[in-house]
């Protein structure tokens, strides 16, 4: 994988920036300009979680590895803002980041920081999947112009390799070896209030977040919402992996999945129960099939990694 990391790098260069975009309406410009704008700062966000992955690993080809992700994600962002500047042809508008991702940003990094690892990877994966599965796809489908379909093939590669180690990393953290680790180094008292705390922070202002930078761009560009049922089904079948049930986080998003499902709640409930999680309501539900968790259970992490690369190329 290191290898393959040295080998595969890029430059901005690489992208022809004389071509000239394609005819957009105003309103789709407008669109385009911004999701390229806020895509510039996840891809920033990205590449602060990996400079935490990266020093908390002790396994020096992991450190170097993660160093890699983490130019990768400053190279991701760059792209990102360059082509918000090519498809700003009107000048309809002054584009800043979205307010939410702007008040998200310090409380996930906050947050990541102060909780276990396997939290932290946990949550990273889950963004890979939605930013690489659902996101970044349904954005160039919605540019259908030559110079996005080129970044998004390169920046692609890029993610295939991030997503491949954290599956590697979720077969660290269901590991024995790894729960042997974590028994003996139980924070103390102080710091587990502190995680509790930046949690709830970032589950606060998590939601307005994916709302405005993630779900309600899905719902304009993938109106069907295929595309994110899948991100999401990828997660739920990377949670039946054999030791994970036994981690915190996946607890907890066990128990509160199997309340919101309950016959006997209300949309009240149903509602205070995805608030609680930080989600939308319909990603709540059982997206995959007992046939499809039975298929994951007997999968290696390799094999479920292939899998969900294997959908964003779908």
């Amino acid at each position: 994988m290191l290898r393959m990391c040295r080998e595969g790098q890029w430059s901005v260069g690489d992208l022809d920036f004389s071509q000239v975009p394609r005819p957009m309406s105003p309103e789709d410009e407008s669109s385009v300009v911004q999701y390229f704008t806020d895509m510039a700062q996840i891809e920033r966000l990205a590449g602060a979680l990996f400079v935490e992955q990266e020093r908390r690993v002790a396994d020096p080809t992991l450190k170097q590895i993660y160093a890699s992700f983490v130019v990768d994600e400053m190279r991701h962002s760059h792209v990102a803002q360059m082509l918000a500047d090519h498809y700003d042809v009107r000048r309809l508008r002054t584009y800043r980041t979205s307010p939410s991702l702007e008040r998200f940003f310090p409380h996930f990094v906050d947050a990541i920081r102060h909780l276990a690892d396997d939290v932290a990877n946990a949550y990273i994966t889950s963004g890979e999947l939605i930013l690489d599965i659902a996101l970044l796809r349904s954005i160039d489908d919605f540019v259908a112009d030559p110079l996005s379909a080129q970044a998004m093939e390169l920046i692609n590669r890029d993610e295939s390799r991030h997503i491949a180690i954290d599956y590697h990393m979720v077969g660290y953290y269901a590991s024995d070896e790894y729960a042997r680790a974590r028994t003996k180094t139980r924070g103390s008292l102080r710091e587990r209030a502190v995680a509790a705390r930046t949690f709830a922070a970032m589950t606060l202002w998590g939601r307005p977040f994916f709302r405005d930078v993630f779900f309600g761009p899905m719902d304009r560009i993938d109106p069907t919402g295929e595309r994110l049922r899948e991100a999401f089904k990828r997660m739920q079948l990377l949670g039946t992996r054999p030791g994970l049930e036994e981690l915190p986080l996946t607890k907890f998003w066990s128990s509160m999945m199997t309340l919101y499902n309950k016959p006997w709640m209300g949309r009240i409930g149903k509602e205070a129960v995805a608030r609680v999680v930080g989600a939308e309501p319909r990603f709540m539900e059982h997206l995959a099939t007992e046939e499809e968790l039975a298929r994951a259970r007997a999968m290696t992490l390799d094999e479920l990694a292939e899998d969900a690369l294997a959908a964003k190329r779908s």
